[in-house]
């Protein structure tokens, strides 16, 4: 069984690799958007939410999706795995890697 630092380190390789995530695409991410999805992942189901509709769709009863008034991003976006709190939390883990990646590069260089 991979421990806890293992499974976020995958998934933020996963991130990279599969869905494009890279340094420079982080980057463009500033204001804290992932350390704010990262909170929404790793927040309970019973947090205040908002029903968001998916761009491009109809109104339809199954394109609204509930999302956490916090998510920074669109609905399509939003991709929570409520029967399965560890991957939650790596996802939440993987984002905060992320953001603290992006925030080191940004800062000036300490001596």
């Amino acid at each position: 069984m991979k421990t806890g630092v293992e499974l976020i380190a995958a998934e933020r390789e996963r991130q990279v690799s599969q869905e494009g995530w890279t340094e420079e695409h982080d980057d463009d991410h500033g204001d804290g958007q992932m350390a704010n999805a990262a909170a929404c992942y790793a927040m309970t189901q019973k947090i205040p939410s908002v029903v968001g509709i998916i761009p491009g769709t109809t109104r339809s009863p199954e394109q609204r999706v509930r999302m956490p008034k916090l998510w920074p991003w669109e609905a399509e976006c939003w991709k929570p795995c409520p029967t399965d709190r560890v991957r939650e939390l790596v996802k939440a883990g993987a984002l905060i890697a992320a953001e603290i990646d992006r925030l080191q590069r940004a800062a000036p260089e300490k001596k």
